[in-house]
């Protein structure tokens, strides 16, 4: 596959069609945050795919977006207070549905069928791809666990050489947070990687005029935000910012984002999104 560029904050070259990044991975296709819904997104050639980590009990980062097992698995529980073992014990594809009403992960002898997937096996797939793919990880706060949700993603990163900027034919790591004291944290364990700020609908007023925490270079938009105050994306990029837009899935909404230059859509839909932008 070749290696596409992930753009520097700032970088004008790196504007123009914006690259589709994959929302938990192809996730209106499969199952979210299965191995199946991002190896779907790795055969589109999309530009990038989006993941959320939580914290197990015993301190494994997996890729799940809620705070508690229930809606995406056939447990329940918050993924805080289970060991890995025990989520692994779970059947985490089991519950999509597609439109025609049967399952979207049938038994079809995939091995990974219904498998939780950790950061780590996220990663080495990723790095079988030999693509130089944007990663968006998003940590998730509030947790009980505070900055070792942070420390252990380092940790993790470290072990797959993606702590130092960069590099051709790697993944091209953002850590992206809601939480500006996460960010911070982040900033100070591992300098090199870009960090996103994310801001939903609700944010206050100081966000939207082109202005960051220092150290930040990427701002995160819900999708909502520029349809009601499209102005905040030409203030962030006068500032050198790249803008990541979130979670965009409408045509009329893939229409503004190109329309207003967004460097970064994140969408559930990227085969459509695609197909949109041409």
């Amino acid at each position: 596959m070749e290696a596409r560029s992930a753009g520097t904050p700032g970088d004008p070259g790196s504007r123009g069609r914006p690259r589709v990044v994959a929302h938990r991975g192809a996730s209106s296709e499969h199952a979210e945050h299965t191995l199946r819904a991002y190896t779907t997104a790795f055969g589109l050639g999309v530009d990038g795919i989006e993941c959320d980590v939580r914290l197990t009990a015993d301190h494994h980062l997996v890729c799940v977006h809620d705070r508690r097992a229930d809606r995406t698995s056939n447990g329940n529980g918050v993924i805080s207070t289970l060991e890995l073992a025990r989520l692994e014990e779970l059947d985490w594809a089991s519950w999509k549905k597609l439109d025609d009403g049967s399952s979207g992960e049938g038994a079809d002898g995939d091995p990974e069928r219904g498998r939780l997937l950790t950061l780590r096996r996220l990663l080495d797939s990723l790095v079988d791809q030999n693509d130089a793919l944007l990663t968006l990880i998003e940590t998730k706060h509030p947790t009980r666990y505070g900055g070792l949700v942070e420390r252990q993603l380092v940790t993790v990163l470290r072990e797959f050489g993606l702590t130092i900027g960069d590099l051709p034919q790697l993944p091209h790591v953002r850590v992206m947070s809601f939480s500006i004291l996460a960010l911070m944290r982040m900033r100070g364990l591992a300098p090199l990687v870009p960090l996103v700020y994310l801001v939903d609908a609700a944010a206050p007023r100081f966000s939207w005029d082109g202005s960051l925490p220092r150290g930040v270079n990427i701002i995160g938009l819900d999708v909502r935000i520029l349809r009601r105050a499209p102005s905040v994306v030409r203030a962030h990029q006068r500032r050198g910012h790249e803008v990541y837009v979130w979670t965009v899935n409408e045509p009329d909404d893939v229409k503004r984002c190109a329309d207003l230059g967004v460097d970064v859509i994140i969408s559930d839909r990227p085969r459509d999104v695609m197909g949109l932008l041409g």
